[in-house]
C-alpha cells in the first residue's frame, strides 16, 4: 500500500525519476539547498555536515556542492526529520482537519497516524470516509487507521451503531489507510469473540494498534499473539518494558489530560529507542499553544535526560519504520523533505518547518467554512428533577488529574468534594439522564460543567453542584449542537460551539483559544481544580479504562465489564 501511494503521489505530481537522478549527481539544479547545515542521520543515531538538496518534494543529494533555485544557510542550525505524531484523534483537538494542520505544522508535526473513531462513533462509516477524503487535500501527510471499535463497548449509545470487520473491510486497500485502530476490546481479544477476531484476522498483515492499559504477563502475551503491534496506554515503566520486551512498540503519550512523558522518558535509551515513538492521543489548540505539540515532548525528554539524538529519533524514524511508511522519517537520499530546522538542539527552538520542500510559512491553507453537517445533537432538555441520584452512601467516580485511570470510591453522596454527574443519550432515542457522582473536580466547586465531547460515543456529560445550573448548562450545548459550557449561579459564563459531530467547531485554531481560555478561566473561578476539566469529564464515560466509569446506560464496573448501582451496598 505504502509503495502504490509512493507510486500515485509521483503520477499525480509529474515527479520524473530521471530529473531525480540527475539532481542527485549534480547535473540538475534543485529547487531548494539547505547549505552547510548538521543534520540528524536517524540510521546511525548521529549527526553529519552537508548541504540537504531538494527536487519535486524529495531529497535527491546530502553532499557539499548541490545547487538550488532557492538557498537556506544552515551555519548554526540543525535538521532534523518532520515530527510524527503515532497516535492521535484529531476530532479530540476540537478542530477539523484542515484547522488542525495549521496548527500542528508550525510545531514540526508533518505527519500523524490518525483513528477517526470518535466521528465514527458519531456518523458511522461516513465519518471514516470523510477523513480518508481529507487526507488527500491536506499538506499534512496524515494516515489513517480504521476504527476497531464502534461502540467501544456495548454499555453505550452511539450514533453509528455497530461497525463490523466487513464494513472495514472495504477501506482496507486504500493508500492512506495503514490497518486497524487500537482494538480497545481487550475483553473481546482474550475472550476470542468472534466479531473481535475477525477484525484482528481481516487485517492481518497489516498494522494493528493496541489500547492495553495495565496489560501483563500472560494476557498481553495473548494480545501479541492476536498481531496486536503498538500500545500508547502505558502509565507504568515496567508494563511499558514489559509491551517492548514482547515485540511492542510503546508510544509515550503526553495529551492535555493524559500525560506519561515524566514515567515513561528512561525509555529512551540507543537499545530500546526503535520500539519508541511520542504521541498526543487527545490534545486541545490550547495546550498546544501554550505548550507545543510534538515540539512539546522532545523539550522536555531531553530536559529530562534523554540524549538527543535518540530523541529526535523516536519522534520520527522510529514511528516511521514501525508503519511502514515508504521514504518518510529520514533525511537521506529519495526521502520526502519533511524536515524541521532548528535553532537549538536541546530546547527544540524551530526556525523554519519543510513539508515536501516547501516552508510551512509560506503555503495557502484551504477554509473550512466549506464543510456541512447536520446537527447530530437531538436530545431534549431534562427536568431538573431528572438530574438527582439518590441520597445515600454511593459508588463515586474518582478522578485522577492527569490520567484517564478513575478509582472507584465510596462514599456519602453529599461529602466534601463530590459532585453529580449525568449523561444524557443525544442521537433521539428519548431515554433519560443516567445520573451518578463523581469526586475530584475540588472542594469549592460550584456551578456546572457541560459536554457533547464523552468518549468515544459523545454522548451529554454534565458534572456539577446543583440540578439547576446543570440543567441550564446542558440546554446550551442541546441549542448550539454540541459543544463546551460552565453555569453558574444560572447563568452561562463561557461557552464553545462544536456543530462539526457536536465534537468539533469550524472555526480557526486562534478563536478556538481564545474560547477554551475562557472556559478554563471560568472553570477556575467557579473552584475546580482540575487543569483541563472538559477533557477529563471527556474521559468519565469511557467503559474501557479501568476503573469506574458512567454511560448513557447505567454506571459502569470496567474490570467486570458490568453495570452497578449507584447506592453503595
Amino acid at each position: 500500500m505504502e509503495t502504490s501511494l509512493w507510486k500515485h503521489s509521483m503520477s499525480r505530481q509529474g515527479i520524473s525519476l530521471s530529473r531525480l537522478i540527475r539532481a542527485a549527481q549534480g547535473k540538475r539544479i534543485c529547487d531548494v539547498v539547505i547549505k552547510n547545515v548538521r543534520f540528524l542521520d536517524v540510521f546511525t543515531c548521529s549527526w553529519r555536515q552537508g548541504d540537504v538538496g531538494i527536487l519535486d518534494g524529495i531529497i535527491v543529494g546530502i553532499e557539499a556542492g548541490l545547487k538550488g533555485k532557492r538557498t537556506f544557510l544552515g551555519n548554526g542550525k540543525a535538521l532534523v526529520p518532520g515530527f510524527i505524531d503515532a497516535h492521535v484523534h484529531v476530532e479530540s483537538s476540537l478542530l477539523v482537519p484542515q484547522n488542525f494542520q495549521r496548527t500542528v505544522l508550525p510545531h514540526g508535526t508533518t505527519s500523524i497516524i490518525c483513528d477517526p473513531h470518535e466521528i465514527a462513533n458519531v456518523i458511522g462509516l461516513n465519518g471514516i470516509k470523510f477523513f480518508l477524503k481529507e487526507a488527500g487535500n491536506l499538506a499534512l501527510d496524515m494516515r489513517v487507521l480504521l476504527s476497531s471499535c464502534v461502540p467501544a463497548t456495548k454499555l453505550e449509545t452511539n450514533g453509528a451503531g455497530n461497525i463490523s470487520a466487513r464494513d472495514l473491510q472495504q477501506f482496507s486497500s486504500h493508500p492512506r489507510v495503514l490497518g486497524l485502530a487500537e482494538m480497545m476490546d481487550v475483553s473481546g481479544v482474550l475472550g476470542t469473540k468472534s466479531e473481535v477476531l475477525a477484525k484482528l484476522q481481516t487485517f492481518a498483515g497489516q498494522k494493528l494498534d493496541g489500547h492495553c492499559p495495565s496489560i501483563r504477563g500472560n494476557a498481553l502475551s495473548a494480545c501479541a499473539v492476536g498481531g496486536i503491534s503498538s500500545c500508547h496506554e502505558s502509565t507504568d515503566l515496567e508494563e511499558a518494558r514489559e509491551k517492548i520486551s514482547k515485540g511492542m512498540s510503546v508510544w509515550i503519550r503526553e495529551g492535555s489530560v493524559a500525560r506519561d512523558l515524566e514515567t515513561l522518558w528512561p525509555l529512551l535509551e540507543t537499545a530500546p529507542s526503535m520500539s519508541v515513538g511520542f504521541c498526543t492521543d487527545d490534545r486541545n489548540p490550547l495546550d498546544v499553544a501554550l505548550e507545543g505539540h510534538i515540539d512539546f515532548m522532545i523539550r522536555k525528554a531531553i530536559q529530562s535526560g534523554a540524549p538527543p539524538t535518540v530523541v529526535y529519533r523516536c519522534a520520527s524514524w522510529s514511528v516511521a519504520k514501525h508503519y511502514g511508511l515508504y521514504r518518510t522519517g529520514a533525511i537521506a537520499p529519495g526521502y520526502w523533505a519533511n524536515m524541521v530546522l532548528l535553532d537549538d538542539i536541546d530546547t527544540c527552538a524551530i526556525s523554519d518547518v519543510f513539508v515536501r520542500g516547501k516552508r510551512v510559512a509560506e503555503l495557502k491553507f484551504q477554509s473550512s467554512k466549506t464543510y456541512r453537517t447536520k446537527n447530530t445533537v437531538l436530545a431534549a432538555v431534562p427536568e431538573e428533577t431528572d438530574l438527582m441520584g439518590p441520597n445515600c452512601l454511593v459508588n463515586v467516580i474518582g478522578v485522577r488529574p492527569y490520567q484517564i485511570l478513575t478509582d472507584h470510591l465510596k462514599m456519602e453522596h453529599d461529602a466534601p468534594g463530590v459532585a453529580k454527574i449525568s449523561i444524557l443519550e443525544r442521537y433521539g432515542k428519548g431515554l433519560k439522564p443516567v445520573n451518578g457522582y463523581v469526586h475530584g473536580f475540588g472542594e469549592n466547586f460550584h456551578g456546572a460543567l457541560a459536554s457533547s465531547i464523552a468518549h468515544d460515543s459523545h454522548n451529554l456529560t454534565v458534572v456539577g453542584k446543583n440540578s439547576s445550573d446543570m440543567r441550564i448548562a446542558l440546554r446550551a450545548i442541546i441549542e448550539a449542537g454540541g459543544g463546551l459550557c460552565a453555569v453558574q449561579n444560572g447563568k452561562v459564563l463561557a461557552q464553545l460551539a462544536l456543530p462539526f459531530g457536536g465534537i468539533m467547531s469550524l472555526e480557526a485554531s486562534e478563536k478556538v483559544v481564545v474560547a477554551l481560555k475562557k472556559l478554563r478561566d471560568a472553570s477556575r473561578a467557579m473552584g475546580c481544580i482540575l487543569n483541563e476539566p472538559f477533557l477529563q469529564l471527556a474521559f468519565l464515560s469511557l467503559p474501557v479504562v479501568p476503573f469506574l466509569k458512567i454511560t448513557d446506560r447505567g454506571l459502569v464496573d470496567v474490570q467486570k465489564s458490568r453495570f452497578i448501582n449507584v447506592r453503595a451496598g
